[in-house]
């Protein structure tokens, strides 16, 4: 007959053996998950690349500084034309205050975001699993803006102003993006620091926009500056199905 003894013995040896395997479950589960929502995102982002032929969006860009986001040195409001074939291009519609933060601040903004736009540019940014290494974080889903998310850790694969070490939320229904925030991993130039960067989406003609983005910065020459910019009144053009 089993002692008392090796009877508890075998219930240790069979609770540890349960740990081990609901253990691997888990960790299984997680990693099939995880690999679901990066491909959902690959494929949200192709998606959208694939089926816009054109847009049309009103951006309002108002530029801060001093620890003062009451009062913006210098705005700007443009009307942006993206064309799949080509990228974008700006029209200023209106600008005001600092003529010096307009040049040095708001117009290089948006001669960067030309550039990466470009054909042969403009994939080297997006948020695919070929330009970061992606990971759930704990817990995995948070709700944001009304719509529940898998919130998701990413690190650039090569530093570069454009890229962010940081984090997204993507639609658990669709993987569009939610809203990104996080630090660039490369500053522009030696007397600017990093850019603290977020920006929030929405779904236009069943595609992520951009509809609000807010950026840090610090640099030698304006010290810590705010940019915030807000996008209103979307015009998209869809290719026809194919």
């Amino acid at each position: 007959m089993m002692s008392l003894k090796q009877f508890c013995a075998g219930l240790r040896v069979a609770a540890a053996f349960l740990f081990v395997c609901f253990a691997a479950t888990s960790i299984t589960a997680q990693q099939v998950d995880e690999a679901s929502v990066i491909h959902g995102i690959d494929a949200a982002v192709k998606a959208r690349f694939e089926n816009i032929a054109k847009y049309t969006v009103t951006e309002h860009y108002a530029v801060y500084r001093n620890n003062d986001e009451t009062h913006p040195v210098a705005e700007m409001t443009v009307q942006t034309v993206y064309q799949k074939e080509t990228g974008k291009s700006y029209t200023i519609l209106s600008q005001s205050g600092s003529t010096i933060i307009q040049s040095m601040v708001l117009k290089p903004i948006l001669d960067n975001e030309k550039r990466i736009n470009q054909p042969g540019n403009r994939e080297a940014s997006w948020f695919t699993s070929a330009n970061y290494e992606m990971k759930l974080k704990p817990g995995g889903t948070q709700r944001l803006d009304g719509r529940d998310c898998f919130v998701v850790a990413v690190t650039p694969r090569q530093k570069a102003p454009d890229l962010i070490v940081g984090t997204i939320w993507v639609d658990a229904k669709d993987y569009s993006t939610v809203q990104i925030q996080g630090t660039a991993s490369k500053s522009l130039s030696l007397l600017t620091g990093l850019t603290e960067v977020m920006r929030q989406y929405a779904p236009v003609s069943g595609f992520a926009q951009a509809t609000h983005a807010r950026a840090v910065s610090n640099s030698f020459l304006f010290g810590q500056t705010v940019v915030k910019i807000d996008y209103q009144d979307y015009q998209v053009q869809l290719l026809p199905s194919r």
